[in-house]
């Protein structure tokens, strides 16, 4: 059953701050009400398997990796009344238009992704998904070093914080990033 009026819902936050748990439950919910299901990840993530995502904790659900985001149109059945797009950090700013036209069309789109780099800078699309979404969830995890309440990311390189010129892109899990908070969230610039 189509929705009557589509919408944008975003989940954002930090790495481990339990962004896929929140998405895989959402999924789950459609499928339980019925709704038909498909989900999209960009082709780059393969920490956990191509054809899943798959939640830190272990939680996973079926997942098309698609190259660009406006591979959505090619694999799309016309009976899908929710979409969800896992990482949408990597996809380019196209993303924006995409997820506009599948809630126009009268589609639930579930995003989750990362709002901030490990620079501690807007990732990619995500701020215009954050802005034109009509709803935004944004998680916090636990910082290592102290504790507190985490909203950044910590990429790390052999144990140490990787400089601001380093590459922005670098797919992994725990070995390369932690949790911060701003304190505790480093970036040497030299």
């Amino acid at each position: 059953m189509r929705h009557t009026q589509g919408s944008v819902e975003v989940i954002t936050g930090p790495m481990f701050s339990g962004k896929t748990e929140e998405f895989i439950r959402r999924l789950r919910r459609a499928v339980i009400a019925r709704q038909k299901v498909q989900v999209f990840k960009p082709a780059i993530d393969v920490r956990y398997g191509e054809g899943k995502v798959t939640s830190h904790a272990g939680d996973e659900f079926q997942a098309r990796p698609i190259e660009r985001i406006a591979d959505v149109w090619t694999h799309l059945d016309e009976d899908t009344t929710v979409v969800g797009i896992d990482e949408a950090q990597f996809f380019d700013q196209e993303i924006t238009e995409v997820v506009q036209r599948l809630a126009d069309r009268g589609l639930r789109v579930i995003l989750a992704g990362l709002d901030m780099d490990f620079r501690g800078e807007p990732f990619g699309p995500m701020p215009t998904l954050l802005a034109q979404a009509d709803r935004v969830d944004k998680l916090q995890a636990i910082c290592m070093v102290c504790g507190g309440p985490a909203t950044r990311t910590q990429r790390l390189v052999n144990g140490q914080p990787a400089h601001y010129h380093d590459p922005v892109v670098i797919v992994g899990a725990a070995e390369l990033y932690e949790p911060r908070c701003r304190e505790h969230h480093i970036v040497p610039r030299d």
